[in-house]
């Protein structure tokens, strides 16, 4: 049975773009596409019908069905012949969201919506998603491209190996190359396994990058031979992560990493890397939550 693509508008252009790449995501897919708008209204028992001292055409629900059908437009236009229907759900928009990424096989958002405050680079409901969301979460921002390759971070934590293999087929499906980015300090590396066992701190030079070169290598192998069509580019980064994955960003098509990986706090649903890849990277972000 084919899968279903979600994406959650609010009538923003921010919302629009992500329709868009929604729409080419679920035809990568074989997915359908499922529109979906939180109307939070209801549950406050605001009137919604036109008001009497306005036009008939009015009131909130008019404006909410006007928003959704424009949103359904863009995408049918966008990919002709898909599969695309609209929802109007009450309850708010986190929430309803997070309900819908639980049958979805990703969630597509805007990095900024409505309610956005001037000058915020990514919006909560993007923050929240991509900690709470129960699938692999896009978040649409800076520029959109149709080339340049697909790069993963890659940690060799056991949270990261689903945002590789989501990677990996997003390389697949897009037909385009793999970067994939294991960035390390001395602050974040494991010491390697001392060669001589009466000196546990003493090991040859260069055996700390040795050691992250064969972890990449290692993470990527079975992903590897499972799509032995994808075209991968190792690239081991000696620095900081934030600002390796950052770079190797510029001029990709789309960012992945997971939501958590090595090092991380216990019990903190998003990492620093991820949170920096939302608010600065130059292209779409996709966040993938460990099992």
């Amino acid at each position: 049975m084919a899968g279903v693509v979600v994406v959650g508008v609010d009538g923003s252009a921010s919302a629009l773009a992500a329709v868009e790449t929604a729409a080419r995501e679920a035809r990568r897919r074989g997915a359908s596409l499922k529109v979906v708008h939180a109307f939070m209204w209801p549950a406050m028992h605001v009137p919604l019908g036109p008001s009497p001292l306005g036009p008939p055409e009015g009131g909130l629900r008019t404006m909410v069905e006007r928003l959704l059908a424009e949103a359904v437009e863009r995408a049918e236009a966008t990919e002709p012949g898909l599969e695309v229907a609209g929802s109007v759900v009450t309850g708010e928009a986190l929430t309803v969201l997070e309900g819908q990424s639980r049958a979805a096989e990703l969630v597509v958002v805007g990095s900024r919506g409505m309610g956005g405050f001037v000058g915020l680079m990514v919006g909560s409901t993007a923050v929240h998603l991509a900690a709470h969301g129960k699938c692999p979460v896009l978040v649409v921002r800076g520029e959109v491209r149709t080339e340049g390759p697909v790069v993963v971070g890659v940690d060799g934590s056991a949270a990261g190996e689903r945002a590789l293999d989501f990677a990996f087929q997003e390389a697949e499906l897009r037909g385009t190359t793999l970067v994939a980015v294991h960035a390390w300090t001395a602050w974040n590396a494991p010491l390697p396994e001392p060669q001589d066992p009466t000196e546990p701190y003493a090991n040859p030079a260069g055996a700390l990058a040795e050691a992250e070169e064969r972890l990449l290598a290692e993470a990527l192998a079975g992903h590897r031979e499972l799509r032995p069509g994808v075209v991968v580019e190792p690239k081991v980064v000696h620095g900081p992560t934030r600002e390796a994955l950052i770079e190797a960003a510029q001029g990709a098509q789309l960012t992945v990493v997971g939501a958590r990986g090595r090092g991380g706090f216990t019990g903190l649903l998003l990492g620093s890397v991820s949170q920096a890849l939302l608010h600065h990277a130059p292209s779409p972000v996709a966040v993938v939550r460990g099992a």
